[in-house]
């Protein structure tokens, strides 16, 4: 009944609304078919189709003469006449005003979106040719004159360096956005990635001090857009600014502004959670983290051998933060001193019970029993688990002596009841082990499960018998090294299980991009 309400549009359309945004979340293709329901699911999906047309990769580009159609017919046919573009044929009369719905803008996904079409569209198309570089500047620089002439409401702005070839293209569009400031007055999320270029620093700078409703930034690799933000007396984000991500940030800076940036924490008065990505931290670190009077309200910390954080530092943060850390990568140097590895271990047991996706790869050599120690103690609150253990060959008697038999035997039964991701990257996966896992946790319901082995013996039989037959997962993906594990006939087999068979590259989940997702 309630089915037959939902696809008749009896149900109220903010209802319905909820259930196609859903299918944006999990999948675009289930998406494009709520078009062909009725008219009010097509109104309703439309928007959210094109909220982000860039960074859907389809192969297909099509959607930019869709964009180019919002000239008038003159101007679209002397357009694509100047610079030797196939017309598609897509229709004039045009039945939305998809350049309205664009709410989210990679830079440099738009120009290569335009490049792919630009390639497939100029008739004599060189992707080097520089009468074809010229065109792309010019089609860029339309498209963008469209979106500002229909007042886009843009919410979220990511700016990612470009290589050299490019980087005419993206200083123009830069350009154009200060120079149409209404295109970015409500902007929340702003996304800076690997800018280098001096003059680029300029430019972003403006960007980011004339946001008045900033909620999130992310900042990778370079502390200068930070200090601009936060150290700037033009910027007004110290009641707005709620979430800051760093990814690979250097912090180790010898200036004096570098040393007053976490102090400026205090002076962020919404600030609900911290980001801290791959960083690195000079002796200062420490010291600034004790006189912070406010919480240092660390939400997620990914650390590894490149960053620099040292064992003493951790402790610290873990002290600090613990409570409020839900998200957790732990990546140790293959260098490492064992004891300190445990310790940290032991640290983040003691600290942290509000863990939501841990993550950790590791050398064999490193890896111990005090793992299950944490996962039985952060199982209350676990959803996402990572695992991803690479083999010592130094030493190793044979090749069944890795550490997969350990994990197998042990982790089953410490499992949730539910979780929305495991995965598992296992060198040497034994099947009398695998069943020993798949036994034990079989009251263990698994939304995506991934699981990669580099050698190993055949386990397909064990994964439809325990898996497949007592419908364990939604989505699943087996492959070693070099291919997929499962047959089309047998992915066919498994749809009748309602299991979806997916690539291991589509159903695997990025610790940081998940991050900034959910932030």
């Amino acid at each position: 009944m309630t089915c037959s309400k939902i696809f008749s549009g009896d149900l109220p359309a903010e209802l319905t609304y909820e259930v196609i945004k859903y299918f944006q979340n999990d999948d675009y293709s289930t998406l494009h078919s709520c078009l062909l329901v009725n008219r009010l699911w097509c109104r309703l999906a439309i928007p959210l189709l094109w909220e982000n047309p860039f960074s859907i990769n389809t192969g297909n580009y099509n959607f930019i003469e869709i964009y180019l159609h919002n000239l008038n017919n003159d101007d679209f046919n002397t357009k694509l006449n100047e610079h030797n573009i196939v017309n598609n044929s897509v229709p004039s009369n045009l039945l939305f005003n998809y350049p309205k719905f664009l709410k989210y803008l990679n830079i440099r996904k738009f120009i290569l979106s335009v490049n792919k079409w630009l390639e497939s569209a100029i008739i004599t198309s060189n992707p080097k040719n520089r009468s074809n570089f010229k065109v792309l500047i010019d089609i860029c620089a339309t498209i963008f004159k469209i979106f500002i002439e229909n007042k886009v409401n843009l919410h979220v702005l990511e700016i990612e360096n470009l290589s050299d070839y490019y980087h005419k293209c993206f200083v123009n569009i830069l350009k154009l956005i200060l120079k149409n400031t209404e295109f970015i007055h409500n902007i929340r999320n702003i996304n800076l990635f690997n800018v280098s270029n001096t003059l680029d620093y300029y430019y972003i700078s403006q960007i980011i001090n004339l946001q008045q409703n900033l909620k999130k930034i992310s900042i990778s690799d370079n502390l200068f857009l930070y200090h601009s933000l936060l150290l700037s007396k033009k910027s007004d984000c110290s009641n707005t600014l709620t979430i800051i991500i760093f990814y690979k940030v250097n912090f180790n800076y010898k200036f004096l502004w570098a040393n007053k940036i976490f102090e400026r924490l205090n002076h962020l008065n919404v600030l609900e959670s911290i980001n801290i990505l791959y960083c690195s931290f000079n002796n200062n670190f420490n010291q600034q983290i004790i006189n912070l009077t406010k919480p240092f309200k660390l939400k997620s910390l990914l650390i590894d051998e490149k960053s620099q954080i040292g064992f003493e530092s951790s402790k610290l943060l873990l002290q600090k933060s613990g409570d409020y850390l839900e998200n957790f990568g732990l990546c140790p140097s293959y260098f490492s001193s064992m004891i300190e590895s445990n310790e940290l271990i032991k640290l983040i047991t003691k600290y942290c019970k509000n863990i939501n996706f841990f993550y950790f790869t590791m050398h064999e050599i490193q890896f111990t029993y005090q793992i299950f120690n944490l996962i039985e103690n952060i199982k209350q609150n676990l959803n996402y688990l990572s695992i991803d253990v690479w083999p010592d060959f130094i030493g190793l008697k044979s090749i069944e002596s890795t550490p997969s038999s350990m994990i197998l035997q042990n982790l089953g039964q410490i499992l949730p009841s539910k979780l929305e991701y495991l995965h598992l990257r296992l060198y040497f996966i034994k099947a009398s082990d695998f069943e020993v896992f798949l036994k034990n946790s079989q009251d263990t319901f698994i939304k995506k499960l991934s699981i990669n082995t580099g050698l190993g013996q055949d386990i397909l039989p064990l994964i439809k018998n325990y898996i497949m037959k007592k419908k364990r997962v939604k989505y699943l993906a087996i492959n070693d090294s070099s291919k997929e594990l499962i047959s089309l006939k047998e992915v066919n087999e498994f749809k009748l299980y309602n299991i979806e068979v997916q690539r291991h590259s589509d159903l695997m989940i990025d610790l940081y991009d998940y991050i900034k997702e959910i932030n």
